[in-house]
């Protein structure tokens, strides 16, 4: 079997898991342990509270700080309602293109990584490599953060973090940040001939609302401080919205959620204030008509941005790997934002398009395969 068809072989293997966020990852997890066992230096499953998922923390070479890794998520996005013409668990090649769900978002990296798991056993490193294998980041980079902090208690933090994300193997070295909020708004019914007599839960949503859209309005005017954005500025938008009952009746609960994706400039909490001002005016209304009358805000997901370090020893790494010198930021986030925020270089770099990421049909090419090959000697080239 030939380099290229090894990497196939596994991408299909790691394809032919059921990793949904919504699942567990440990069926993948456990084969991917069976896999390393031969050849990496120590292997740690860090599983989560419920015990139903886990990352994985694997290093070749000396046990001490430095080094690089390259770091992946193993769970993907539901197929549910797409209109696939493949069998989104079978790896399945059609003139030139690998499709299955997680193909390019991202077990195309992954595959790379554990194709090389021998090369890397058999070099006299100096300095270690790891692989960092995480869960639930479709869901707001939630899995990752545990391992970082075992990472940093172990004394092993690395040099450089890899995060290969598909960027078409370009370098991407600043993302936003993301944040996801659920309000409910509790207000009590009562008949609309007499709106005295309760509280609107949707007209109080509406202050929330019309807050949370003149945050946006500004933020639309700020100046910009990194035009390579797209959009230059923070967003903020409203995802959903539902609440009352009928027309007469004084809605008793509405609810929203809205996504703010703040550049790496902006704090996404002062940013915020007028809404959670807002939300304090709105509580003490609402506290009037009974203790289960107020407002929830709860934040479902939280990733910050990745700021450019130009000069970071990641950034210069995948510049040399690659020969890409363009400047590049994207305004989905990664898990290259939570690195960055413990104190390590990170940056983006990975096989695959951005825009396959989610969709049905959702393919990887052979060629960004092949070209990964290529990259990855270069690697070994360096590190030993």
């Amino acid at each position: 079997m030939n380099r290229l068809d090894d990497v196939r072989s596994i991408l299909s293997s790691l394809v032919a898991f059921d990793t949904t966020s919504r699942r567990s990852n440990l069926d993948l997890i456990t084969w991917t342990e069976a896999f390393l066992d031969p050849w990496a230096t120590s292997v740690i499953r860090l599983p989560s509270r419920d015990g139903l998922k886990a990352n994985l923390w694997a290093r070749f070479g000396p046990d001490e700080p430095g080094g690089w890794v390259l770091s992946g998520h193993t769970d993907v996005v539901p197929v549910d309602g797409q209109p696939w013409e493949t069998d989104p668990w079978t790896l399945t090649e059609r003139s030139g293109r690998l499709y299955g769900r997680g193909a390019s978002d991202m077990k195309g990296f992954l595959a790379l990584c554990l194709a090389h798991a021998r090369q890397f056993s058999g070099r006299p490193l100096k300095r270690p490599v790891h692989f960092a294998f995480s869960y639930d980041e479709e869901v707001g980079c939630a899995g990752v953060g545990p391992m970082i902090e075992q990472i940093m208690l172990r004394g092993a933090a690395p040099s450089v973090v890899w995060v290969g994300e598909p960027t078409l193997w370009n370098v991407v070295s600043a993302h936003k940040g993301v944040r996801v909020y659920d309000v409910v708004v509790t207000g009590k019914d009562a008949h609309s001939s007499n709106p005295a007599l309760g509280a609107s839960a949707i007209h109080e949503a509406l202050e929330l609302l019309v807050t949370l859209r003149g945050i946006a309005r500004r933020a639309e005017m700020s100046p910009v401080a990194d035009p390579t954005f797209e959009p230059a500025y923070p967003t903020l938008t409203i995802g959903a919205i539902s609440g009352g009952t009928a027309a007469n009746i004084l809605a008793r609960e509405c609810r929203f959620t809205f996504d703010l994706r703040s550049t790496p400039d902006v704090d996404p909490d002062e940013l915020l204030t007028p809404f959670f001002d807002q939300v304090h005016r709105s509580r003490e209304r609402l506290s009037v008509h009974g203790p289960e009358c107020g407002v929830s805000v709860q934040m479902n997901a939280n990733a910050p941005g990745l700021g450019r370090r130009s000069d970071s020893e990641a950034e210069r790494l995948l510049r040399l790997l690659t020969g890409d010198n363009a400047v590049r930021s994207v305004a989905y986030a990664t898990e290259a934002g939570l690195f960055q925020q413990a104190g390590l270089s990170s940056v983006i770099c990975g096989p695959g398009s951005i825009d396959q990421a989610h969709q049905p049909n959702e393919f990887l090419a052979v060629s960004e395969l092949e070209r990964g090959l290529q990259i990855f000697d270069r690697f070994l080239g360096i590190i030993s």
